[in-house]
């Protein structure tokens, strides 16, 4: 429990500075460190030819949006296609089949990671860092990039240019380059070197050759590949991103040597998103929006968290079940921390894991499975508050019905043609879990689970949940190598990922169209505790209900069997 104190109380202290300095970035104006940014981000401007001041629309902002998407996703997949006959491949790799790097390049470009390969052997050094890095790198921003949009649109703020556009909400191209460069980088780069210091390697050597102490295993040497793995964990950490270079990610003592990198890299899972929500009250003004939603996420959190830790430690376990549970545990860091680690990477977008997510027990895959389906406690950098502000509108709609008043965020009506694109994104989260849910378990042979009981359900659940909530950690024990899993997964990643991001934008438009109504003593108050408490009952009615029979069937079947023996 100290852990997660120092972890939750490092964040919040963190997160306040990070969230005003970034809320002056994403303003745009002058800043000091305009004299060693502004010129390459000047030539970036030209190479692409905008120019930053002049703002879009949300149909132009979007196309950017899916245009940068396409442009990347292009370049990164014909890389992972051709790999075995470019330069920096000491370890040999050999070109990816095509689903594999289908499923790779969309995996990364939708910031999740979901990786159905193993880093250290079937990607060379420059697919890792050319390709997956960069990825790593942009999508976050490119996140942060249309929430700010749609907060700009929410809240009524138009920026310059406003007067070619009806409805103004920033240039996409500077809300991309202008928190890569002058935040997400230099975050990333102090933090890969406090990595290094901690012996997280960061090397272009192909690794020494080391000789198995297991006879048994018929290996004579065994090549142990480094690499630069360093920058790859910064980023992986911080970005909410959480693929790895080895498979097994932060299990690795090369990714996570010692009790304070694990510290450190268990804090960068949520320095941003933390980060974010401070954002909120110095970009739009109203600093009681981020008390709301500050109050509501951390409730959650803490929640979640709790409860995690707390099954890890089976309480009233038979010796068999502990020590089923003690299965997959990293014995460096201890079940405590490996719970914390869980709780925080699902509450988050970030997938990483310090301990195998198929051996943790039945109650803490059931918080993590939750937590992906809320996607919203912390959530990815930008993505996560997008789909809060979904829960938020759901909410004020929900309340303004129960209490006979009109709809209203912002001073602006929420009516029908909003609704009902919200009804979409509410609707369209269950049709494709459990549709992929239920096909993958009635086809015999897809499925591939290492069990076929309870677990069995969870696994495949979980790959198709983690998807979707762009999240990326998996429970493994499948054959998630197959087409089946590349192509079905690499549906769930894009319909998780870009209806979540642009249909809250349209919304933004939507409501930033109309005529702002001055606030009064009738209209509804959403920075209150109360309304705080109705965020949290729609959010757990949206989730619990909807998916309470394959949980039921899944991680509670299988926490009810280990605890009758």
């Amino acid at each position: 429990m100290m852990e997660a104190g120092i972890v939750l109380a490092l964040a919040l202290g963190l997160g306040w500075p990070l969230g005003r300095y970034l809320a002056a970035v994403m303003a745009g104006g002058p800043m000091r460190g305009d004299a060693l940014f502004l010129p390459i981000e000047r030539r970036l401007y030209a190479v692409l030819g905008t120019d930053p001041r002049q703002s879009m629309g949300w149909r132009t902002y979007a196309a950017a949006f899916l245009l940068s998407n396409l442009v990347l996703g292009v370049v990164v997949l014909l890389l992972f296609m051709t790999q075995g006959s470019l330069p920096l491949n000491p370890n040999g790799a050999s070109n990816l089949r095509w689903d594999l790097a289908l499923h790779t390049m969309v995996s990364f470009l939708t910031n999740t990671n979901q990786q159905h390969y193993a880093g250290q052997a079937q990607l060379s050094y420059l697919s890792q860092m050319l390709g997956v890095v960069t990825l790593q790198m942009v999508t976050p921003m490119m996140g942060l990039a249309v929430l700010v949009a749609t907060l700009r649109g929410l809240t009524g703020m138009r920026g310059a240019g406003a007067q070619d556009v009806p409805v103004a909400l920033g240039n996409y191209w500077a809300d991309v380059i202008r928190p890569t460069l002058r935040f997400l980088m230099p975050l990333c780069l102090a933090f890969s070197v406090v990595l290094t210091s901690q012996g997280v390697p960061a090397t272009f050597s192909g690794g020494p050759a080391a000789t198995p102490l297991d006879a048994t295993a018929g290996m004579v040497e065994q090549t142990i590949p480094p690499g630069p793995v360093a920058p790859m964990v910064a980023v992986k950490q911080l970005g909410t991103n959480g693929g790895g270079w080895y498979g097994p990610n932060s299990t690795v003592a090369l990714e996570n040597p010692t009790p304070i990198s694990n510290l450190l890299e268990t804090l960068a899972i949520v320095l941003i998103p933390v980060s974010l929500v401070f954002m909120l009250g110095r970009f739009t003004g109203r600093p009681r929006f981020t008390l709301l939603v500050l109050g509501t996420m951390l409730t959650m959190s803490v929640a979640s968290a709790g409860l995690a830790m707390w099954s890890e430690t089976a309480p009233g376990a038979s010796p068999t079940a502990a020590a089923m549970l003690a299965e997959g545990k990293e014995v460096r860091l201890g079940a405590p921390a490996s719970a914390l680690w869980a709780a925080l990477t699902t509450q988050t977008s970030n997938g990483s894991v310090n301990a195998m997510m198929d051996s943790v027990a039945p109650l803490t895959g059931l918080v993590a499975i939750t937590n992906m389906l809320i996607n919203a406690i912390w959530g990815g950098i930008g993505c996560g508050l997008q789909q809060f502000l979904v829960y938020l509108l759901l909410s004020v709609f929900l309340a303004g019905l129960m209490t006979g008043r009109t709809p209203e965020l912002f001073g602006r009506r929420i009516e029908a043609p909003e609704v009902r694109l919200l009804a979409v994104l509410v609707l369209l989260q269950p049709l494709v879990l459990l549709g992929l849910t239920a096909a993958a378990l009635t086809i015999p042979g897809v499925a591939g689970t290492s069990n076929p009981g309870f677990h069995g359900v969870s696994q495949v659940f979980y790959e198709y949940v983690s998807a979707f909530a762009n999240n990326g950690s998996g429970m493994e024990g499948l054959a998630d190598g197959t087409p089946w899993w590349n192509l079905t997964a690499t549906l769930a990643l894009m319909l998780g990922r870009y209806p979540a991001l642009l249909i809250p934008l349209a919304i933004a438009a939507m409501l930033a169209g109309k005529r702002a109504v001055p606030e009064s003593v009738g209209s509804l108050r959403v920075e209150t505790p109360t309304f705080a408490l109705m965020v949290v009952a729609v959010i757990a009615i949206l989730t619990l209900l909807q998916f309470l029979p394959v949980l039921v069937l899944g991680p509670i079947a299988e926490h009810l069997t280990l605890s009758i023996h």
